[in-house]
């Protein structure tokens, strides 16, 4: 089951897992966007084997259940990490937290990532460059809190200013691949130097999850309901790229404090 990716429907397979297996998870699902809703500056999304078109009841309901099955099969305090974003139908503006507030995860944190670029540029509103990222935590005897971050990783500010993978050719031109730098930050924030951890991606895509799980050296375990993804995602995991290995060591690197939370207390003294 470690270090592999199936070809499936997401829901399906996370049904078939057994309960308390991984450490963490994080992911970024196809964002229920419908049709003729592409920006002026960017062609429509379009993924294979799905439209990413579905009646919006319909499509919370079935990221409630998927968010629960993850609840499910991941250990009592471990995390996970789920991106999305905020939507306008017709006027009305949906927000991910109408379901992620659903699910069975307690929401330790709403992090927003500044992608520093927006898709949409007419004047409606002011330009969206802004997604949500929720850290979603599985309580452990009761602690609703779960540990606390390590200050080189506490030092990480809730905006995460990053800009999206720009250079699609390298992610097996995936849609919507995630920078390195987001699932390093993630992964190595909450597991730190701990090697051998179980890490799920339940919507794969390019594979950028499981590529940082292998530097950290972490399993993983993805799914994705495109048998092309699947076999792009296999062949970049088993060829990392030096340009990789470097955004993984940038963002590693910004992971380091010269002074403690302790040592400034003991300073003020």
């Amino acid at each position: 089951m470690r270090n592999q990716i199936v070809c499936g429907d997401v829901l399906s397979v996370l049904k078939s897992i057994d309960s308390n297996v991984f450490d963490m998870g994080l992911t970024s699902p196809p964002y229920n966007k419908k049709k003729n809703r592409k920006g002026g500056l960017v062609k429509d999304i379009k993924y294979t084997d799905i439209d990413d078109h579905l009646p919006e009841e319909e499509y919370q309901n079935q990221q409630i259940e998927i968010l629960d099955e993850l609840y499910r099969i991941t250990k009592p305090g471990g995390s996970f990490f789920y991106n999305h974003k905020v939507r306008w139908e017709e006027g009305v503006m949906i927000h991910p937290m109408e379901w992620v507030n659903e699910s069975r995860w307690t929401l330790k944190q709403e992090i927003i990532w500044d992608r520093n670029i927006a898709a949409n540029i007419r004047g409606w509103r002011f330009w969206q460059v802004e997604e949500r990222i929720y850290w979603l935590y599985k309580p452990k005897n009761k602690n609703d809190n779960g540990d606390e971050l390590l200050s080189k990783h506490a030092l990480m500010t809730s905006v995460w200013r990053l800009r999206p993978e720009m250079n699609k050719k390298t992610v097996n031109n995936h849609p919507a691949p995630f920078p390195i730098e987001i699932p390093t930050r993630i992964i190595y924030s909450i597991m730190d130097d701990k090697k051998d951890g179980f890490i799920i991606d339940p919507y794969m895509g390019s594979g950028t999850s499981a590529v940082v799980s292998k530097l950290l050296g972490h399993d993983y375990y993805g799914i994705d309901i495109s048998q092309t993804y699947v076999d792009q995602a296999n062949h970049r995991i088993n060829n990392i790229t030096d340009k990789e290995i470097n955004d993984f060591k940038s963002e590693v690197e910004l992971h380091k404090v010269t002074k403690t939370y302790k040592d400034r207390k003991n300073k003020s003294k």
